[in-house]
């Protein structure tokens, strides 16, 4: 049984993952792993496809009886923002976001084990870094090789289309 770890969200009425999927949780469920750093099971599951990130919600659903789905652009930010309306989850300082993200300045441009990282006020660990998530259609929250400015909660990544899948895109979920 696959087992992903959800926080609720105050004042909403869906849950989303604690991490974003790791390589382990998609092979798992799908029986494949696509990622460019291979065999790190505890790292995020990267170059997938939106496609292939709406698939794994779909077969989630179904072997677990539960809606899973990616979250869309508004619910995204507003998790991450965890009840602050500043650039980061944690404030305005670019300074501080070394203790809560794997970024261009200290990731040495690959991914890393989920969880790692502090986590945001409501507990949501990786919303800045490591890997970009996709939502319904755009990418948010930065990656391992994202500068700080591209790692603020307001964020989004249009330069990526749904076909595209590059080592620095993975996902989370949010279920219903």
């Amino acid at each position: 049984m696959i087992e992903i770890e959800m926080i609720e969200i105050p004042n909403v009425t869906f849950k989303i993952g604690k991490y974003p999927i790791t390589q382990a949780q998609y092979q798992a469920v799908m029986g494949t792993n696509p990622s460019y750093f291979m065999n790190k099971p505890q790292n995020p599951v990267e170059q997938v496809s939106y496609d292939n990130a709406v698939a794994f919600c779909q077969k989630l659903s179904e072997i677990t009886g539960k809606n899973y789905r990616l979250p869309t652009n508004s619910e995204w930010e507003y998790a991450c923002r965890a009840g602050t309306e500043t650039l980061f989850s944690f404030g305005d300082d670019s300074e501080q976001l070394k203790d809560y993200a794997w970024y261009s300045e200290n990731s040495g441009f690959i991914t890393h084990p989920v969880g790692q990282k502090l986590p945001n006020n409501w507990g949501l660990y990786d919303m800045h870094g490591n890997v970009w998530e996709w939502c319904q259609n755009v990418p948010r929250g930065g990656g391992f090789d994202t500068c700080s400015n591209g790692c603020r909660a307001a964020r989004l990544n249009y330069r990526y289309f749904e076909e595209y899948c590059p080592s620095n895109i993975g996902f989370r979920v949010v279920c219903d």
